[in-house]
């Protein structure tokens, strides 16, 4: 269970497969990955069997997805790039950590108490606006949810609120901004939210901030031991750039 990202680059793969072949692909091949590197739970009999009866599907990724290492919208391996065979995909698991919300929450109170309104970045503005979009009602609901399995969307079951300037919102609010904005062509991509390439600089100017701005060498060293979430965002940023450089948009579902 994830939040899954592509960067929608018209590539030689997206001239002959559709989005929704390249996201099944996406899928295939970490669960390949999580199944042959060893993960810490036993996978289920319908895992196995999906990958088995995947085999020949597999031998066509490998091979097809060798033209993504010279594709310009291609994702670093590192980080969170382990198990992506299309090299413009990524992904978040969920639960989002407790810990990783917490950092969140954390950086972004900082950036608001300590950086002039004037040189904060658009969307944080935008975010602590009172007549903001992001109102965090969906992830309010998302929170809410645990599965039959009893797989959760987040760790925390209350969200973290912060204060002062921003004490009218909450990690629910930043998880809304995150999440993007609802996609007009759903249905053709299969992804139902969006970044518009018109945002591309904004969502990089935020998460440079969030995740880069004056972070010494063993605070991102402690957040990589501590959080997984932490590099998944990381290749999030890294597709966000690519994004920008290529004028085009994050899909995200």
């Amino acid at each position: 269970m994830s939040l899954e990202f592509a960067v929608e680059h018209p590539c030689e793969l997206r001239a002959r497969y559709g989005e929704k072949h390249l996201r099944a692909w996406g899928r295939l091949s970490q669960i390949h990955t999580r199944l042959t590197t060893g993960e810490k739970s036993a996978p289920t009999p319908e895992k196995v069997k999906f990958v088995e009866d995947s085999r020949e599907e597999l031998e066509t990724l490998q091979e097809v997805s060798k033209t993504c290492m010279n594709c310009p919208a291609c994702l670093p391996l590192s980080p969170a790039g382990e198990g992506e065979a299309i090299g413009c995909l990524g992904r978040i698991n969920y639960p989002i950590e407790a810990q990783f919300e917490k950092f969140l929450a954390d950086r972004v109170q900082l950036a608001l108490d300590t950086i002039d309104e004037d040189d904060q970045p658009r969307l944080l503005r935008i975010l602590i606006n009172p007549e903001s979009p992001f109102d965090g009602e969906a992830t309010k609901e998302l929170r809410q949810v645990t599965t039959r399995n009893g797989l959760r969307f987040f760790e925390l079951r209350i969200p973290i609120q912060l204060t002062r300037q921003a004490k009218h919102i909450s990690t629910d609010n930043i998880f809304d901004m995150i999440a993007g904005f609802r996609s007009a062509e759903a249905t053709e991509t299969t992804y139902s939210r969006e970044w518009p390439c018109e945002a591309a600089s904004d969502f990089y100017d935020f998460f440079n901030l969030i995740l880069r701005h004056e972070m010494t060498e063993s605070e991102v060293e402690r957040l990589h031991a501590r959080s997984k979430n932490y590099a998944q965002y990381l290749r999030l940023f890294a597709a966000i750039e690519r994004a920008e450089s290529l004028n085009t948009r994050i899909l995200l579902d």
